[in-house]
């Protein structure tokens, strides 16, 4: 006995020391802290239970019926309460009970100062003593409308529909408190109108997660303004409405997974478009040196979306309101380390929204997540119909095979109290209208607040199917964002110009229903349309894609967003588009003289000059050389070809056809699948598939010698060694034999200099290897030397022979020496009939005599 009394106290050390080493191992093999809100409020809505009732995501939910913040309500009405039924008990709280009444009720929340998350949580099913369907009510939070002739029956209605809505509020110094109002609608016809609600939860956050109060002095917390790069005050009078909280590439994360605020992160499977690769790096653990680790759960850094061309969503907003864009990133490949190694562009809502995004230069590290914040304007639509896309894309700008990255996104809708709109949702009277079920007049007209359970589950078979049916209409909306008239938004770089957004109606009228009259051309995109826009009083051509096209929306999009940003005199210029009801249309300035291509080749009008041939050649190579120079980063056409050089009423030539276009690397070839036309089809690039300038300055080479020949570049038609005008013509040069391919119209009308300086610089532009080319530069400044010399030329023929005719004298020959260095060259012309020797193509390049 004295023996056990003595192992006591050593028995009790024991099991001390084996508790603390268990709580040391539980406590290291926890996650680390996060964040710990002051508040942490949830108010099961209609119960009367205490901190009893689990709810869905594992907190505990506090009944209303005895809590110090039981609402307020008008006429001092009385509450009952209803017993959830047996086939809803799969519902946890707050769901299982419903505080819902005819009249006006307040909850009044006693809070600390600083900004809040406030979520109101949603069951819409039809309740005992309740109009089925005759939801609709406002819910304001101090000087803030939240929900404006909310209708949760529009959302759905099966047991797995629950609706959310999160707002982010701040309280100040003055009331510390928040008052939220339930206001059902009411109009001179009917007073049945009820308001619900399920819970209300409300969670403090940090003073700097979303807003950037006045004062912020680090620049990075202040999002810039889409479209004019000005910082953007997301200050603490303003509220904010989460529209989109997404997972990029990833599963959905739920509130309790959250870093401490339960926020849903949802998947972005209903709203990503373009194509992407997954990556997905489940053991990264991220370095949090750029942000604080509650900004977002690791999950939404372990996984994204990538691709070697763009990304694209499509995310569903109401117009007239400017929305905090917030993308994150993190750089978890682990072929990625170096900066401008991925680097891309960002544009939303058609508008650049950062030219030179790199995650690596941004936070000096992999795995090291941050976050860039964006406001823009979704602009106004037509009254009745608030909802539209805001796209968000993410554009490669680097030659390595994996540009683009995107792990998280959240969209929040802003208001300001201050403004002349203090609504955070606001419908339409228009669709409020035609929602809102007509009453009867048997329909009771009482004033009471009951406590309610979920209904019956017949109802919710019904109520599903009709809540299907309005997902389809609001979806259908969505796609088709505008079916009035046409309305105008900035250009992408250039906030001067305007791109018009036209309605179907409106193109339809332009061509007469896509009259086949109408026609000025065909291509792979689809037929081209003449058409009166305006009343008549515009021209313009219309482009319209065949849903049989090989290209598609990415073509499309590319087409847009490049000729939004880009103005020149030798650019054709993009008046506007259409994406009505699944149409993908492009409007352009109405070119009088139609293609180069119709005029060179099968036409039954007058042959194009020479001199005007020249100047359409050098007004094509001047836009070329403004898509390779004029923007920060070289654009490269990749389809340079007589059909894509339009010609207006002057002869002026445009340069278009940016579906394919490409935006590169100074002195540095991009990795890309081939694309363009065959004909025209740089051979250096579609070996090695690296694109550069040098591409476009191959295909305009081709361009020239069509133009000199009246040759197409493929003809099949033709004997198998002249099928493909570029090396037919190689080939002439090393045979001596130029004067068998020119154009006969053009004999004895070009003068001799000017030939030697325009076949210099075809030559030089076809050569086998990129290297070997010059630049776009030097052969707008060789054809601006050419131009010089043929007008000379023809000045001094006319001081001779004021009333003849101008001839020259054929060139029979002449010799091109081998270049020394990239694009110098030198040509030996002579007009005798001599023999020439004729020497063979090497490696390097041509050394050929005529």
């Amino acid at each position: 006995m004295g023996n056990l009394s003595k192992l006591t106290p050593i028995v009790s050390i024991f099991c001390i020391f084996f508790f603390i080493y268990h709580v040391i191992i539980t406590v290291s093999s926890s996650p680390p802290p996060r964040y710990i809100a002051v508040e942490d409020i949830t108010l099961d809505c209609g119960s009367k239970t205490s901190g009893k009732s689990k709810g869905m995501d594992g907190r505990y939910w506090s009944g209303d019926l005895q809590s110090k913040i039981f609402p307020k309500e008008e006429h001092n009405l009385k509450s009952v309460i209803s017993q959830t039924p047996e086939e809803s008990t799969a519902i946890k709280a707050p769901y299982t009970t419903a505080r819902a009444s005819y009249s006006q009720f307040t909850y009044v929340f006693p809070l600390t100062v600083g900004p809040k998350f406030v979520r109101l949580h949603f069951f819409p099913v039809s309740y005992p003593g309740f109009q089925g369907y005759q939801d609709c009510f406002t819910v304001k939070a101090g000087s803030f409308t939240l929900l404006r002739n909310f209708r949760a029956t529009n959302y759905g209605n099966d047991m797995q529909k629950k609706i959310v809505k999160e707002f982010c509020i701040y309280v100040d110094k003055v009331n510390k408190k928040l008052n939220i109002t339930f206001v059902p609608f009411s109009d001179t016809t009917s007073s049945n109108y009820y308001a619900f609600i399920n819970g209300i939860e409300i969670v403090s956050m940090p003073k700097d997660l979303y807003y950037s109060p006045e004062g912020q002095t680090q620049s990075e917390k202040i999002p810039p303004y889409v479209g004019d790069s000005l910082p953007f005050y997301i200050n603490y009078t303003m509220a904010l409405q989460m529209v989109h909280r997404i997972n990029v590439g990833g599963s959905l994360i739920l509130p309790a997974e959250d870093t401490g605020f339960f926020r849903e992160w949802s998947t972005d499977i209903n709203y990503f478009v373009g194509g992407s690769v997954f990556l997905h790096s489940p053991s990264l653990m991220p370095n949090y040196s750029k942000i604080e680790n509650y900004t977002a759960p690791d999950d939404v850094y372990l996984s994204a979306r990538t691709t070697s061309d763009y990304l694209y969503w499509e995310l569903p907003v109401d117009s007239g309101f400017n929305y905090l864009v917030r993308l994150h990133f993190c750089e978890i490949d682990l072929n990625i380390s170096l900066i401008s190694q991925r680097s891309f562009r960002i544009y939303i809502d058609y508008n650049s929204a950062d030219d030179d995004a790199d995650v690596i230069r941004w936070t000096g590290n992999r795995d090291t997540p941050i976050y860039k914040d964006y406001v823009v304007l979704s602009k106004e639509e037509k009254v009745e119909e608030n909802n539209k896309i805001l796209p968000i894309e993410i554009y490669n700008d680097t030659s390595y095979g994996c540009n683009c990255i995107l792990n998280g996104l959240e969209v929040f809708k802003l208001i300001n109290p201050e403004g002349p709109e203090l609504n955070l949702a606001r419908p339409s009277p228009a669709m409020v209208n035609s929602t809102l079920p007509a009453s009867s007049a048997n329909d009771p007209k009482t004033n009471k607040t009951i406590f309610l359970a979920i209904g019956s589950l017949g109802f919710l078979v019904v109520l599903t199917s009709l809540s299907y049916v309005v997902q389809l209409i609001k979806f259908t909306c969505w796609r088709d964002p505008s079916r009035g008239k046409s309305r105008r938004a900035k250009t992408l770089s250039l906030p001067e110009e305007l791109c018009r957004h036209f309605s179907l109606n409106e193109i339809r009228t332009a061509t007469n229903n896509f009259h086949k009259e109408l026609i000025i051309g065909q291509g792979g995109f689809g037929n081209v349309y003449k058409g009166l826009l305006d009343e008549g009083t515009l021209t313009v051509a219309i482009k319209r894609l065949n849903p049989e096209s090989q290209q598609g929306a990415r073509e499309f999009k590319t087409e847009i967003r490049m000729l939004s940003q880009l103005r020149h005199v030798h650019l054709v210029s993009l008046i506007g588009y259409c994406i009505d009801e699944g149409e993908m249309i492009l409007v352009y300035d109405y070119m009088r003289n139609g293609t180069l291509s119709a005029r060179l080749f099968d036409t039954n009008n007058d042959p194009l000059t020479w001199k005007q041939r020249l100047e359409i050649c050098l007004g094509a190579a001047r836009g070329l050389h403004y898509l390779h120079t004029g923007m920060k980063n070289p654009i490269i056409h990749r389809d340079v070809k007589t059909t894509n050089i339009l010609l207006d009423e002057k002869w002026v030539s445009k340069v278009s056809d940016f579906g394919l276009s490409k935006m590169g690397l100074n002195n540095t070839a991009v990795s890309t699948l081939v694309k363009g036309t065959w004909g025209y089809l740089d051979p250096d690039y579609a070996r090695r598939q690296q694109l550069t300038d040098k591409s476009d300055v191959y295909s305009f080479g081709v361009v020239m010698l069509e133009v000199l020949c009246g040759r197409k570049a493929l003809n099949t038609k033709l004997e198998h060694e002249q099928w493909h005008l570029a090396n037919w013509a190689r080939k002439c040069i090393e045979k001596g034999t130029i004067d068998q391919i020119i154009d006969p119209y053009l004999k004895g009308k070009i003068a001799p200099e000017c030939f030697k300086v325009y076949v210099e610089v075809a030559e030089s532009c076809v050569r086998d290897q990129g290297i070997q080319r010059p630049k776009m530069n030097d052969v707008m400044e060789k054809l601006e030397f050419a131009f010089e010399l043929q007008q000379n030329a023809d000045a001094a023929q006319e001081e001779i022979n004021p009333s003849g005719v101008i001839s020259y004298q054929d060139v029979l020959s002449f010799r091109v020496v081998e270049p020394v260095l990239e694009s110098d060259s030198c040509i030996e012309l002579t007009t005798s009939n001599s023999e020439l020797t004729n020497p063979s193509l090497d490696s390097d390049g041509i050394t050929s005599t005529i």
